[in-house]
């Protein structure tokens, strides 16, 4: 791994530890700790958006999936980006992204991007596979 800074003023080893610390706040439901991972506003799949909605975002997620659970796949570190290949599982048991509970347990594939900006992230794309999802819940 490299120990050159790159353009986000982190290593590639410390922007992927980074990520997985992130992505273990996340699985603990550590949101209130999201300063330290992002910045007051990033733009999130191109809009701007406050970290308090987006920690808002999280609480919805989890309280409609109280069991959501993110694993990383795949890892990929160039420059000042981190680019992730997740499975994400859950059983809902309210409505979420629209999708009513059926009682039925879920389990599909994230993608997400980032940029980091001085230590944290700016920019943040996501994109969940919805269709899987529809389908598991209609069983």
């Amino acid at each position: 791994m490299s120990t050159t800074a790159t353009r986000s003023g982190m290593t590639t080893e410390e922007l992927r530890d980074f990520y997985l610390r992130y992505v273990e706040l996340a699985n603990k439901r550590e949101f209130a700790r999201m300063a330290e991972f992002a910045h007051e506003e990033v733009i999130m799949n191109g809009t701007p958006v406050k970290m308090a909605d987006m920690v808002a975002e999280f609480y919805k997620h989890v309280d409609a999936v109280p069991d959501f659970h993110w694993e990383i796949q795949d890892l990929v570190v160039d420059g000042d980006r981190v680019a992730a290949r997740l499975i994400d599982t859950g059983t809902p048991v309210r409505e979420w992204s629209g999708l009513a509970p059926t009682g039925k347990s879920v389990k599909f594939a994230e993608t997400a991007f980032y940029r980091i900006e001085d230590g944290k992230f700016k920019d943040m794309w996501y994109l969940m596979d919805a269709d899987t999802v529809r389908r598991q819940l209609a069983g």
